[in-house]
């Protein structure tokens, strides 16, 4: 794969070079996808699939990668179509002229809605996930995964669907008794509907619920993912998440800021990991059943993190504690780990990028595509 990345100061003439690397690595992680769903693609031919949240972050690799069967591997093309309100999301490269197939409905999903043609499967990825955010816009972070979530099952329960995704989170287990890390889908958590993260917390939950309930009453197909620290090519240098921050600093040489004591744990799931076990929930998952979708090791803390980042870099990087700042919301789970059992069982999901692979190739886009600044 590409070559670690050592120094993220480059000059001017090497930037026709540095865009062709990061269309490549995005290009091989749609084609590693793709490659690695196997005859899976094939069930989308001729199919109409619906992103709600498809200018985000997950939201583009559904696109990309539907995009990529259709150009190379499916004979009969699927059509896309995508919706998002870009409340956090731009709509770059959705404007311009896209192939045949192809839709993007500017249309924010927590008021009814309808799609003129017959839709297939349906991907609720709308959401605000980034603390930062939900904790600027507490009520549409709400509204979306709960008003948004009932519009789109109303919307599938009004059609032949084969397959209905809603992405839950890991949040949704708040910050879990020790005993139950690694933690199992059938761990009910330990939240505050009155805490700072509740807005997106309990709102996930409640979308869970709808989808039990539009499953159980209009048999609506309905499956659920909790996805762990999904990271990769395409976060946006202002999400103000761990990998964002950490990624963003070390370009722009500042210090990296450790929020807390730094050490709360997490594992972190490469995208291209992630998109395989997704789609795999999708196609074969239960439903009205939750999988979690992660890595579930190395479980890191964010000290741990920066400094697999300074190995990566090959050079000493300034790290720094420092207290939570105002914009983020207290209450940090201090751990969060997947018991990916039950994905392994149902659909064999098993995750094959490392952390010191994901890092390499995550620095690699973002020292092509981040400018560095705060």
């Amino acid at each position: 794969m590409m070559g670690g990345v050592s120094s993220f100061r480059f000059p001017t003439s090497r930037f026709t070079e540095l865009k062709t690397l990061s269309r490549c690595i995005v290009e091989t992680d749609i084609r590693e996808i793709a490659n690695r769903l196997g005859d899976d693609v094939q069930l989308f031919a001729d199919q109409a699939i619906l992103v709600c949240g498809g200018a985000g972050f997950l939201g583009r690799y559904f696109t990309a990668l539907f995009t990529y069967l259709n150009d190379e591997v499916l004979t009969q093309p699927c059509r896309i179509i995508v919706c998002d309100n870009q409340v956090t999301s731009e709509a770059q490269g959705f404007n311009s002229p896209r192939p045949d197939g192809f839709q993007f409905l500017p249309r924010d999903i927590i008021h009814p809605f309808t799609i003129d043609e017959p839709v297939d499967y349906i991907i609720q990825a709308a959401g605000i996930a980034s603390p930062h955010y939900y904790r600027k816009y507490p009520l549409e972070t709400l509204e979306v995964a709960t008003l948004g979530t009932k519009h789109a099952l109303l919307l599938g329960s009004r059609l032949a669907l084969k397959g209905f995704l809603f992405f839950s989170s890991s949040e949704i287990y708040g910050d879990p008794d020790p005993q139950h890390v690694p933690t199992c889908e059938s761990y009910r958590g330990n939240v505050s509907c009155h805490g700072p993260r509740a807005c997106y917390d309990e709102s996930k939950r409640l979308g869970e619920t709808l989808c039990i309930i539009f499953h159980e009453r209009y048999g609506v197909p309905a499956k659920i993912v909790r996805p762990f620290n999904v990271y990769g090519p395409g976060m946006p240098e202002n999400d103000y998440r761990v990998l964002s921050n950490f990624a963003s600093s070390i370009i722009g040489g500042r210090p990296l800021h450790v929020y807390g004591t730094g050490r709360q744990t997490r594992t972190f799931c490469y995208v291209t990991d992630a998109l395989v076990g997704f789609i795999r929930t999708l196609l074969h998952g239960k439903p009205a059943q939750a999988y979690n979708i992660g890595s579930p090791s190395p479980e890191v803390s964010m000290l741990q993190l920066a400094q697999e980042l300074e190995t990566l870099t090959g050079r000493r990087l300034d790290i720094k504690l420092r207290e939570y700042p105002d914009s983020y919301p207290a209450d940090e789970p201090q751990r969060r780990c997947p018991d990916i059992g039950k994905a392994r069982l149902h659909f064999n999901y098993q995750p094959q990028v490392n952390l010191q692979e994901g890092l390499k190739r995550f620095m690699d886009w973002a020292a092509t595509c981040y400018t560095g600044s705060p």
